[in-house]
């Protein structure tokens, strides 16, 4: 049977978290408008740094459960890393579907109302109550498969 369109962009971001260096949670995100793939992202260290599989992981170190803290992290998570690349290569992403593994965090559901994101699919939970709230008082079309 032929996959919808979502289960169709929902099975490539599977695809692009493997891609994931973080030693905690694999996430992978894609940003589509108009049926096209505008770019894509997974969690991880910024270009050219270490990678928290060659320095381990700080959250554990410290305990901070998962949601909390998010500063103290080295990496980026997926969504970020979607909206960074598109704006590198000079890719407008307003108006597009952001398809990610995870619920967003708050931090990145702020930037995809900023982006001008008008919908994100997710598939997985995350503790963040707050980036909810906030795509839902902005108007952003919320599709857990």
């Amino acid at each position: 049977m032929r996959p919808t369109w979502d289960e169709y962009f929902m099975d490539i971001v599977e695809l692009v978290k493997t891609r994931s260096t973080c030693m905690r949670r694999q996430v992978g995100a894609l940003i589509v408008k108009d049926k096209r793939i505008l770019s894509t992202g997974y969690n991880g260290a910024p270009s050219g740094c270490s990678h928290c599989l060659e320095t381990g992981c700080l959250r554990e170190k410290l305990n901070i459960p998962s949601g909390q803290r998010h500063e103290l992290c080295r990496g980026i998570h997926a969504e970020q890393n979607a909206i960074v690349q598109a704006a590198y290569s000079g890719t407008s992403v307003k108006d597009g579907t952001l398809y990610v593994t995870h619920q967003p965090c708050v931090m990145c559901a702020k930037m995809a109302i900023n982006a001008g994101i008008k919908k994100i699919v997710f598939k997985g939970d995350y503790p963040d109550e707050l980036s909810m709230q906030l795509l839902e008082e902005a108007g952003i079309e919320v599709v857990r498969l």
